[in-house]
């Protein structure tokens, strides 16, 4: 997978394939912006603040914004689906299509059950575990070989529902650490794109001193 396992060689602002497509998932509309699977969104609209983007509305039903992540740079496109969680496949495949960004330059920030809070691992290819969203990406990108940003929002406690859990707000003790969390995988995302996958992943997945 080209562009990956590598430090990426320095953009061209003639093609558009040097573009790396960041997209935040979630859900739309305020109800569910605080909710825990919106933390995708949440890292995405971090990175957007960065390096002062501001998402609007584009024909790939998507808010999005293009960008350099520094001046001189890489070229990014940052994406957040207009639709439902579970239905992230077809804006992702067509922002993607757009901007002719192959799928190993697709980086997807979501939400992870199997992780505890806070904690943020990266990986390319293999399942969806369980991940609607990310499930439904492959689906329409006829491929799992893109980047994932996997930020962890824990178990829900007893007998919760999932589905009840994730659409549940973070509480107050986990609301007062998220802009860490969210600091780290925009850092996360910063590093895949500067020193590739296998380097970022060395730094992210690191024991904590």
């Amino acid at each position: 997978m080209v562009g990956l396992f590598r430090r990426s060689a320095a953009p061209s602002s003639s093609t558009q394939s040097d573009a790396w497509l960041v997209v935040g998932l979630g859900n739309p509309g305020p109800g569910y912006a605080g909710n825990r699977h919106n933390v995708g969104a949440m890292v995405l609209d971090e990175l957007a603040s960065r390096v002062g983007a501001r998402l609007s509305r584009h024909r790939t039903t998507t808010m999005l914004a293009e960008a350099r992540l520094r001046p001189g740079g890489p070229r990014l496109v940052l994406a957040r689906p207009l639709s439902y969680m579970n239905t992230s496949g077809g804006p992702v495949s067509s922002a993607a299509s757009y901007f002719s960004i192959p799928a190993e330059r697709v980086i997807v920030v979501h939400d992870d059950l199997d992780l505890p809070f806070e904690t943020i691992k990266l990986k390319a290819d293999g399942g969806h575990g369980g991940q609607n969203g990310v499930r439904d990406i492959i689906k329409a990108l006829g491929t799992p070989e893109f980047v994932r940003v996997r930020v962890g929002i824990g178990r829900p406690p007893g007998r919760q529902e999932a589905a009840d859990y994730v659409l549940g707000d973070f509480p107050s003790a986990e609301r007062a650490r998220l802009p860490f969390v969210l600091s780290d995988a925009a850092d996360a995302i910063e590093l895949i794109i500067d020193d590739g996958l296998l380097a970022a992943q060395q730094k992210v997945h690191a024991p904590r001193a």
